[in-house]
């Protein structure tokens, strides 16, 4: 029964990353993923509060590991930094992976916090 509650999870995260990721996408002139970036980080921040807030397993296993999982992307991520590289956008590369690692982090720092505050 738990990977029924995992697939609900990943039917609403999926689509919602790829509305999301256009969306963020169409509003930007620049090489930079932003609609990744954005989705990534508020899965970080999402998971994290969760994390926090210790619910129970099925909530844990809907939006963590469903919602979350179809949500974030780090292939895409992988994908859209190598794709920036070989096109000579090499410090656009950089920026994407420091600036990603270094957000998704504190947002899921932040989301642990504001999980434990709740």
């Amino acid at each position: 029964m738990n990977w029924l509650v995992v697939v609900a999870g990943g039917v609403i995260g999926a689509p919602l990353r790829y509305l999301t990721d256009r969306a963020v996408q169409s509003r930007h002139d620049s090489v930079l993923p932003w609609g990744t970036f954005v989705v990534n980080a508020v899965g970080c921040l999402v998971l994290g509060v969760l994390t926090g807030a210790a619910p129970g397993p099925d909530l844990r296993l809907f939006l963590g590991t469903g919602l979350c999982g179809a949500l974030t992307t780090y292939s895409t991520f992988s994908y859209e930094t190598l794709r920036l590289a070989e096109a000579g956008a090499g410090l656009a590369a950089a920026v994407n992976v420091v600036a990603s690692v270094a957000v998704g982090l504190g947002a899921a720092f932040a989301g642990v916090w504001l999980g434990q505050a709740a």
